[in-house]
């Protein structure tokens, strides 16, 4: 009888790598972590439920119960143009304007720092760095004395142009990132066949950073979006305000709230939102494959 002996080592390895995987360790930290995560999570959830159930609660309370019938009546008492889509108009000429700006201002600042060798360069950066740290409640008595005297109170364009100056640091370092993605050999190329820097970045760099230009756009617009202090302070009309700043409709004298109404006005307000952050994780995701296919 022929054949060839399987040594016991090799036999034992086998069934090793054969037999049934052993499972991750359960260990008093990782218990201690799902733990944590899931405390979290209850303290997001709750909220969440408790907007959706006292939406459709014509008697909702701060407290949370199910209730006794569904109804829509929340839903159709703020439905109107003072009260909502007004309000929703001016929140989204606000964001969409003050982000387009910065934008346009970051591409043009973030160029330079990223292409050319500057001497004050890295300093410029801490200095935009900085200013990303500076809390907007800090500025805002002198910037309301410097609006008075340029009588640009209560006025949309000059709160949009304040907005979008706020936004200009994180939006500087986001697309000064997004640009060093894209080599500088193309714009080469272009400036050999007789293009200025200007037309290179026109023709060749923001079409190929067109990813992060909308998550810079996006970003800048949710901030926008959810700002209640700077266009508290800015506007003064009513029919000025946005949304952020007509919630307090819902508040009535003596502490009483209209919390079935106030909760279906979180649930429209919050909807673009939603809606743009899920714009967001999927721009992201192309945006950082555009900048790994680069480099790679």
């Amino acid at each position: 009888m022929t054949g060839t002996m399987t040594p016991p080592a090799a036999r034992e390895s086998r069934a090793s790598v054969t037999g049934p995987l052993a499972g991750p360790r359960i260990t008093p930290t990782k218990v201690a972590a799902n733990v944590v995560l899931l405390v979290v999570a209850v303290c997001f959830l709750l909220p969440m439920a408790w907007i959706v159930v006292a939406s459709l609660d014509a008697e909702a309370t701060l407290s949370f119960g199910l209730p006794d019938a569904v109804t829509v009546d929340n839903f159709s008492a703020i439905m109107t143009p003072e009260l909502t889509w007004l309000p929703l108009w001016n929140a989204f000429v606000l964001s969409a304007g003050s982000a387009a700006i910065t934008v346009v201002v970051s591409v043009l600042a973030a160029y330079p720092l990223s292409r050319y060798r500057m001497r004050f360069g890295k300093y410029f950066l801490y200095s935009v760095l900085f200013g990303t740290c500076l809390p907007i409640t800090a500025i805002m008595v002198p910037v309301y004395a410097l609006f008075v005297q340029l009588n640009l109170l209560d006025s949309l364009p000059g709160t949009i142009f304040f907005m979008a100056a706020t936004s200009l640091p994180m939006a500087i370092w986001m697309t000064k990132n997004f640009m060093d993605s894209v080599p500088i050999s193309l714009e080469e190329a272009a400036w050999t066949e007789g293009a200025s820097a200007m037309q290179a970045l026109r023709r060749i760099v923001l079409p190929l950073m067109r990813p992060g230009i909308a998550v810079v756009f996006i970003f800048v617009f949710v901030q926008a979006w959810g700002n209640f202090f700077v266009p508290f302070v800015l506007l003064l009309s009513p029919e000025k305000q946005p949304a952020a700043v007509s919630i307090f409709a819902f508040f009535g004298q003596y502490g009483s709230v209209a919390y079935g109404q106030l909760a279906a006005y979180s649930l429209l307000y919050a909807a673009p939102v939603l809606g743009l952050y899920v714009l967001v994780n999927r721009i992201s995701g192309s945006a950082f494959a555009l900048a790994g296919a680069v480099k790679g």
